[in-house]
């Protein structure tokens, strides 16, 4: 990690990413043009971009910026790699822009992005998932030979969990709201947070109900859920 005191002339490491000419601001003019004059320096402002391309052509994972503290300026530049096989992928996709190299990467190491870096990740079907629980596409993952993390991620087929809803309640004739979060909550999709899963649920629930599997006997937090009677019982 490296840190420097002053805030970050560039404004964004977007602006210098996208910038093809260097820089028309420096914070010692003097100082950058006599290292230029003196051959310390072979151009002016092409350090920070320089050093994304040397990271990608190293298989390894992107610098990181952080410029959350007021007048200083931290940049961590990572010496392993994190995924041998996701990184490997990102230098050999010709049509990826250095950009969209730097999205990927904050995407494999969880960490937010914008709604129009989103946007252009999914445009080029690189991504899959609800913000901010993205994960790469299965296309990706098929290139990466990641099929499996990628399975593990993404929600199972909603028949898988009404089958395994019906087989509880055929053996064990009733459940109750934690019972059914107990055998269903850690098979959802590692996409969703808590929530969400939850929320998959109780949708998984109600739409079994609609659809005459289940029934609900009582309510509020007391409310259990049993099998339907079938068309002779109901006779």
């Amino acid at each position: 990690m490296f840190t420097n005191r002053g805030n970050f002339i560039p404004g964004t490491v977007r602006s210098v990413i996208e910038r093809d000419t260097p820089p028309d601001r420096y914070r010692n003019p003097f100082l950058a043009n006599a290292m230029v004059e003196l051959n310390m320096i072979d151009t002016i402002g092409s350090g920070i971009k320089r050093m994304f391309r040397i990271q990608r052509d190293r298989n390894f994972p992107m610098p990181d910026y952080d410029l959350d503290e007021e007048g200083v300026v931290r940049v961590t530049i990572p010496g392993r790699v994190i995924d041998e096989r996701y990184t490997r992928m990102l230098i050999e996709r010709k049509d990826l822009t250095l950009m969209d190299v730097i999205t990927l990467d904050k995407v494999q190491k969880g960490r937010p992005v914008t709604r129009e870096e989103r946007d252009a990740l999914r445009e080029k079907k690189l991504i899959e998932g609800r913000s901010p629980n993205l994960y790469v596409s299965a296309s990706v993952a098929a290139e990466t030979d990641t099929r499996a993390d990628y399975i593990r991620k993404r929600s199972f087929d909603r028949a898988y969990f009404k089958d395994m809803v019906v087989a509880y309640l055929q053996t064990y004739h009733e459940a109750r709201w934690p019972e059914i979060e107990g055998l269903l909550l850690d098979k959802v999709s590692d996409a969703l947070n808590e929530k969400q899963k939850r929320e998959f649920i109780k949708s998984l629930l109600k739409e079994m109900r609609k659809e005459g599997t289940i029934v609900t006997v009582g309510k509020t937090r007391g409310a259990k859920w049993v099998l339907a009677p079938s068309p002779s019982e109901k006779v």
